[in-house]
């Protein structure tokens, strides 16, 4: 890619999420700018535009290729809409950010590693943005340096205030558990191989067509078992916590942080109401690195492949859903070309974090 002194970045879907993004490049993103919103609604993305100084609002991603003014191209549409997009974009040869899934299912996903290859080089990075959350590089750090020993057992859990319409059971792992599908092999080091969904007692404050909360049981390579709990419809906030068991100790992220008041006999801290606060600073950090690594000719976080894996382990735990049995999972050997950035294989050593910028 020539060098330029700002990534031109096409943000396609003008949605909560697109728009996020574009008023995070917008306002504190350094080496980058938004020079188009994509999105069929017009209304929608020429609202998101109006946070983007110079950007075009267009219907089609292929508008914005034809017109030249595209560096990069960050994903933001439901899952069903990625693969249409990402063809364009792997075609033109440009590096991708698209949020999670790759695609819906592992076939489809599995059919854009495959166009990744022929392009001779990786250009898709997947927005599994916890692995650039503090308190999840601080435990991988912890358990890649064995000063606790070895992982034993996992206890993670993610909660919602509420689910809305739509928002079915088989969401609840493909929208939500979908991203321990993701960092659990990236904290162990190892692929998870087996995959089990239990159903106990239905919250009768949920919609009348889900059955929430639901357990979810992994199991990685060397035996180390993780449960889930996926709870959507919590009430108190939106919450997601991991405590590992190690041999020596435990270790525990993603309780409260901030102000802690003592009144009336109670002592309260405030929770998070929604991911785009709680996962803020590693939205940001994972933007950044993925705009200095477009630079490079690379990419800096999840690879497509990594996106396929989830998606294998997405339609496992649908099908344990109705089953309740466990499942083994299978998945498509890996290409040479994802051997160092697929979860599983021996980590790097963590890059410095790219200063943030504030843009005035």
């Amino acid at each position: 890619m020539p060098a330029r002194s700002e990534l031109r970045i096409a943000v396609v879907g003008a949605g909560r999420m697109g728009a996020d993004h574009v008023a995070r490049i917008t306002d504190r993103i350094s080496g980058a700018v938004v020079s188009a919103v994509v999105d069929v609604d017009d209304a929608r993305a020429a609202a998101a535009v109006e946070r983007a100084p110079g950007a075009v609002a267009l219907p089609r991603l292929e508008d914005a290729l034809d017109r030249g003014i595209v560096d990069a191209v960050i994903i933001a549409t439901p899952g069903r809409f990625h693969e249409p997009v990402l063809v364009p974009a792997l075609a033109a040869g440009l590096p991708i950010l698209c949020e999670k899934p790759l695609t819906p299912d592992p076939e489809s996903s599995l059919r854009i590693v495959e166009l990744e290859q022929e392009t001779g080089r990786p250009l898709i990075q997947v927005g599994f943005m916890r692995r650039f959350d503090a308190e999840y590089m601080q435990l991988r750090d912890l358990i890649i340096s064995g000063d606790a020993g070895h992982l034993l057992a996992m206890h993670c859990a993610h909660r919602n205030q509420s689910s809305g319409e739509g928002y079915d059971d088989s969401m609840l792992m493909t929208d939500s558990v979908v991203h321990e599908f993701d960092v659990v092999p990236w904290l162990v080091g190892e692929p998870i191989v087996s995959v089990e969904v239990r159903k106990g007692r239905r919250n009768s404050l949920a919609p009348e067509w889900l059955h929430d909360p639901q357990m979810v049981l992994l199991e990685t390579k060397s035996g180390v078992l993780v449960d889930v709990e996926i709870n959507v419809n919590a009430q108190f906030g939106y919450q997601v916590t991991t405590e590992a068991v190690f041999e020596r100790g435990i270790a525990e992220i993603g309780r409260p942080t901030g102000l802690a008041l003592w009144r009336d006999a109670r002592r309260s801290v405030a929770e998070h109401t929604t991911f785009t606060t709680r996962f803020a600073s590693a939205y940001d950090l994972q933007i950044q690195r993925w705009v200095a690594a477009a630079e490079r000719g690379a990419i800096d976080g999840p690879s497509a492949w990594d996106g396929y894996r989830a998606a294998v382990l997405c339609a496992a735990a649908v099908e344990a859903q109705s089953t309740g049995s466990r499942l083994e999972v299978q998945y498509a050997e890996m290409p040479a070309a994802y051997a160092r950035s697929a979860s599983g294989s021996p980590p790097d050593a963590h890059p410095e974090p790219t200063q943030l910028s504030n843009k005035e």
